[in-house]
């Protein structure tokens, strides 16, 4: 199905301050009004100022919607899409982390279907004909990959998180701005970037066929995190790692688009769910057990990672090749400091949790199907 649905394929522009190109690239495509929406966080930071500045330079008239303080919900997206269609936006541009990503996706689609309800838009599959309002796109985080997902995450009126696909999503822009990035809490960095790992790495083990290109994205997401994640966690201020993690990112959302995720997704969704966990740090909790039980399904893959980041070289046997891919993850997560996460799993709970992650790996294409046995075996492994 992923096959049938068409993917943005943005023009990329990338550099410390690159926002300050996004006036320009609104003349040369002739927009008149944008719709400009960040979160109230970025708001106070002032991020949103030179994007503001650089319209006004070109005389392009721009709103800005800041309300957002929250996941995406349905009173969010009604009030950008009101504000959207009364100052005739022909443009969204969208800065910030995945949240106000995701609002933006669904504030293009509504504009473009006025007779339906922001209620009614949320359906695993949204058809848009003859695509959303162009979007350009300024993650202020290099780890969702929600700069260039077709998919969007929002909460219904039953306070209930359900993904939507959107078939016409128009990305045209994506912008990598290192200096959105450089001063986040190194926290945050950390579980970003093993947010971005897990969607390469589990690009690369999928069992969909992909474009070569796709697949030498994911592979390159992986070598670029493992290098310079551990740089940006020792030298913040570091604007070439910072640039490489911002692309890892973008790497990872093709790897969602194009290959899908696997049980490292299932399981941090599930407990996240269950457990209030951040995403960052649950995707962080469940790395290392489930690459490590599925090793043997997906032994010359690890071997292939292993080879392609140079953690070890051709005259090297896949499963010594293997154990040098899941040690350079392991000795990551000891660099970011995420080896000390306190697990809330209770065993009260396994037979909750693994209904809860074979409904959500059906939306994937793992490399190995897991029996409910092999779901609380990976249980035990992290139970508190």
């Amino acid at each position: 199905m992923i096959h049938r649905v068409p993917l943005p394929e943005p023009q990329v522009v990338e550099g410390h301050g690159a926002r300050v190109k996004i006036g320009e690239i609104c003349e040369e495509c002739g927009y008149k009004q944008v719709l400009l929406v960040t979160d109230q966080t970025l708001q106070k930071l002032g991020y949103e100022q030179k994007i503001v500045q650089s319209l006004e330079e070109v005389g392009v008239g721009c709103t800005l919607f800041a309300n957002i303080n929250s996941e995406p919900n349905i009173a969010l997206i009604d009030e950008g899409r009101k504000i959207a269609m009364e100052c005739q936006a022909d443009c969204v541009i969208a800065l910030g982390g995945g949240s106000v990503m995701d609002t933006c996706k669904m504030i293009a689609a509504g504009v473009k279907l006025p007779h339906l309800s922001t209620k009614t838009l949320l359906r695993k599959f949204l058809v848009v004909p003859g695509k959303t309002l162009p979007m350009i796109t300024v993650p202020s985080t290099a780890g969702t990959g929600a700069e260039v997902t077709v998919g969007a995450v929002v909460t219904n009126a039953r306070g209930t998180k359900g993904s939507t696909v959107l078939v016409g999503l128009d990305v045209t822009h994506v912008i990598l701005d290192s200096e959105l990035t450089v001063h986040a809490p190194q926290m945050v960095t950390a579980a970003c970037g093993m947010d971005a790992l897990s969607h390469v790495v589990e690009g690369t083990l999928s069992d969909v066929a992909v474009y070569v290109e796709d697949a030498y994205h994911s592979l390159e997401g992986v070598r670029l995190i493992l290098q310079h994640l551990p740089v940006v966690m020792r030298e913040p201020d570091n604007i070439e790692s910072r640039l490489a993690m911002c692309r890892a990112a973008m790497y990872g959302g093709n790897a969602i688009n194009t290959q899908l995720a696997g049980y490292i997704h299932a399981f941090a969704h599930s407990i996240g769910a269950k457990y209030h966990v951040p995403h960052g740090q649950a995707i962080t909790l469940m790395m290392l057990p489930v690459l490590q039980y599925q090793k043997a399904a997906c032994l010359s893959k690890y071997a292939m990672m292993a080879r392609y980041c140079q953690l070890a070289d051709d005259h090297t046997d896949d499963r010594h090749a293997a154990d040098k891919f899941l040690q350079a993850v392991s000795d990551l997560i000891v660099t970011c400091g995420l080896d000390k996460l306190n697990s809330p799993v209770q065993s009260a709970d396994y037979e909750e949790l693994t209904r809860m992650i074979a409904a959500d790996s059906i939306n994937y294409s793992a490399p190995m199907t897991f029996s409910n046995e092999d779901v609380m075996r990976v249980l035990e492994r992290v139970s508190s």
